[in-house]
């Protein structure tokens, strides 16, 4: 089981497949799970990381609250504990938060995917935000979250996928003191100074999003100087919602940028 560790936290995070290196970030709260189909489709012709925010998962989970920039402090820990020089960042949410950070503070990062975020906390629906966590022990609880996450009739539609992440979200999540610690990093980020982040961005976002508001995602794309915006018919979870329609957007950036690959 590999772990990186950023001062004295330690930092659980695994592998699959060969290639160019593409690390995901998850969305507060969220095990790595949320991103099981995209890693399943992607892993072999390029390399697939995945890893637990602090407070989440196998991850440590010292006292809140966090903030992106110690967030992204960890990923960097984690690919270089890995030895990834240049890596493809996948954000969702809080996670797209930390890979904004982490293009802007450290070199490593060839391209970014945002998807359902923002670059304003202040934007994010604080209360949507904290209706999506639910007592790890209690399935419906964890079902019933799933609405605010899904665009309108994808929980009562899906049931057997619905059941299967609600079986990873009560080995996955963060508890609830892990939900508050990254709730306070997602609503208290801000950078002003998008300009400086000159890593070619693909931002992805759901026209149903309940949580960021998809007028929040055209403007990030609007204000990164090599931004790109591509709406689609999906909640806040589009990578869990619309895997096929996200490895499709994914897969035309990584090789329309494979020259960026070290």
């Amino acid at each position: 089981m590999p772990t990186a560790t950023n001062g004295d936290v330690e930092l659980y995070y695994e592998t699959a497949g060969a290639g160019p290196t593409v690390a995901f970030v998850e969305p507060a709260g969220y095990g790595a799970w949320c991103w099981s189909w995209l890693v399943d489709a992607l892993a072999g012709p390029v390399e697939t990381l995945v890893w637990d925010h602090r407070g989440t998962g196998r991850s440590d989970a010292p006292p809140g609250p966090y903030d992106v920039a110690t967030l992204a402090a960890d990923l960097e820990a984690v690919l270089s504990d890995h030895g990834a020089r240049t890596v493809h960042l996948v954000g969702a949410g809080l996670g797209g938060m930390v890979a904004l950070q982490h293009a802007r503070e450290y070199g490593r990062a060839a391209t970014l995917a945002l998807l359902g975020t923002t670059a304003d906390g202040s934007r994010v629906d604080a209360d949507a935000l904290r209706g999506l966590q639910a007592p790890r022990d209690d399935p419906d609880a964890l079902r019933d979250s799933l609405r605010g996450a899904f665009s309108p009739g994808v929980v009562e539609g899906h049931p057997e996928a619905v059941d299967r992440i609600v079986g990873w979200r009560a080995e996955d999540d963060a508890d609830s003191t892990g939900w508050a610690a990254q709730i306070a990093a997602t609503t208290g980020f801000a950078m002003s100074d998008l300009y400086e982040v000159t890593t070619p961005a693909l931002v992805v976002h759901g026209r149903a999003d309940a949580v960021v508001p998809v007028e929040a995602g055209r403007d990030l794309a609007e204000d990164l100087p090599r931004g790109t915006f591509e709406g689609i018919d999906a909640g806040h979870l589009v990578a869990a919602e619309e895997p096929t329609v996200v490895e499709d957007a994914l897969t035309g950036q990584l090789d329309e940028h494979a020259d960026l690959d070290g």
